[in-house]
């Protein structure tokens, strides 16, 4: 995938890297709250091997990803390794772990 310039670019093409076998199994509810400018909030629920993508917040998110939006968006083009920013406290995790991997697995981000 090109480089991505806006977070919101992110979440309009993020179905086109999702695999399907990777998500066998997991039904959850990710939420996105990227801060700053270029920011937004967003979620995707995968169940039954697919992803549906919102814009907005989820009542009820299984995972909460929190992170500058120019940081999440370094992550995203390779710009940032996930787990050191995670490390470093730039992204934040609040609920499943394993879901994180997950996340990164099914459509090749954190």
């Amino acid at each position: 995938m090109p480089r991505l310039a806006s977070v919101k670019e992110v979440f309009e093409h993020i179905r086109e890297g999702f695999n399907p076998a990777k998500a066998e199994g997991v039904n959850a509810i990710f939420q996105f709250n990227l801060t700053g400018e270029d920011g937004g909030q967003y979620w995707i629920r995968v169940a039954n091997q697919q992803a549906e993508v919102h814009e907005g917040t989820h009542e009820a998110p299984t995972m909460v990803i929190t992170a500058a939006a120019n940081d999440y968006l370094a992550v995203v083009n390779g710009e940032m390794n996930a787990m050191t920013a995670f490390m470093q406290g730039k992204i934040k995790v609040k609920g499943d772990m394993g879901l994180a991997l997950k996340l990164q697995a099914m459509f090749g981000l954190v």
